[in-house]
């Protein structure tokens, strides 16, 4: 296939940055990959690295802020733009002026929405129906770079594993568009709207997971969605430790963290109404629906009238 660019390095670590170095590997010529190193204890595969080495691209693996920006004093690195996708490492203002062009970052929110390190868990959990991709020139503030495009996408009731997916197809249609307008310098980059007030994302921990029953329903079904990949929403249902997966919300009215079932349908109570919950995983146990849990666990349940 033919390259439609410059040489770029790409940095990223996690498995979003992985899709689209893949496809970025098919439509751009990739000098280097600078990536988080695999740590020395953990059994889990690093999808970057591996993907590096089966394409042949040279990976440069610093471990934090000065390890890369030794690498980048080295001087090792010929290319004029740099693309930042899931990386995980803070990246120096020596990092960014080494490269002629800047570093573009792929970030999955519409900003200055969602500015932050998980804009895609943020934007579910927010309630709103949008969400997008931005592509913006690094610098050293949290997501405050010029802009080179903007796209929409339309969230519904995708869950964080559906809407990641989405999100990875649009920025990388996006990147193939728009890198060669900006590596040719027919793309000039704009500001941010200063009309719209910035929001901001952190980090998920685990508590997040735990499932509060006396929140409103359409809360906790929108935690569920956007926790699906991790921290999970976590419950116990009659002493039994589950991860729910799925749920929508019912009509049915009962105290909040009371269960209601029958042979197919389960539902617990919230603070505003209930939720029935569709799919769920037990301990040790693969996703089920809730007819197949109930009918697997049906002695361990008491009978509610």
């Amino acid at each position: 296939m033919t390259k439609l660019s410059n040489q770029i390095v790409f940095f990223g670590s996690g498995p979003v940055a992985a899709k689209s170095l893949e496809f970025l590997s098919e439509n751009f010529e990739i000098e280097a990959v600078i990536t988080k190193p695999k740590l020395s204890n953990s059994r889990d595969s690093v999808p970057v690295i591996e993907l590096s080495n089966k394409l042949g691209i040279k990976s440069y693996t610093p471990t934090n802020k000065l390890e890369l920006d030794s690498l980048i004093r080295t001087g090792i690195l010929g290319s004029k733009l740099g693309v930042l996708i899931d990386y995980g490492i803070i990246v120096s203002e020596t990092v960014i002026d080494y490269f002629k062009l800047g570093i573009i970052n792929s970030h999955f929110s519409l900003l200055p929405l969602l500015r932050g390190p998980d804009p895609i868990s943020f934007s579910i959990l927010s309630g709103v129906d949008i969400s997008g991709v931005s592509l913006m020139l690094i610098n050293i503030g949290i997501d405050e770079g010029k802009l080179l495009a903007q796209e929409k996408l339309k969230i519904g009731n995708l869950n964080n594993i559906e809407l990641t997916k989405k999100l990875i197809d649009l920025s990388n249609k996006m990147l193939k568009n728009c890198l060669p307008k900006y590596l040719s310098g027919k793309l000039i980059p704009y500001p941010q709207s200063d009309i719209i007030s910035p929001t901001y994302s952190r980090k998920l921990i685990k508590q997040d997971g735990v499932i509060n029953w006396s929140k409103p329903s359409n809360q906790i079904e929108r935690e569920i969605r956007a926790y699906i990949s991790w921290p999970k929403s976590t419950t116990d249902i009659f002493g039994i430790p589950v991860i729910i997966t799925s749920a929508k919300s019912s009509n049915v009215t009962i105290k909040p963290g009371s269960i209601k079932f029958d042979k197919s349908s389960l539902v617990i109570g919230c603070s505003d109404g209930s939720l029935s919950i569709t799919r769920l995983k037990p301990a040790g146990k693969n996703d089920m629906t809730i007819s197949s849990f109930i009918a697997g666990y049906k002695n361990r349940f008491q009978t509610i009238n």
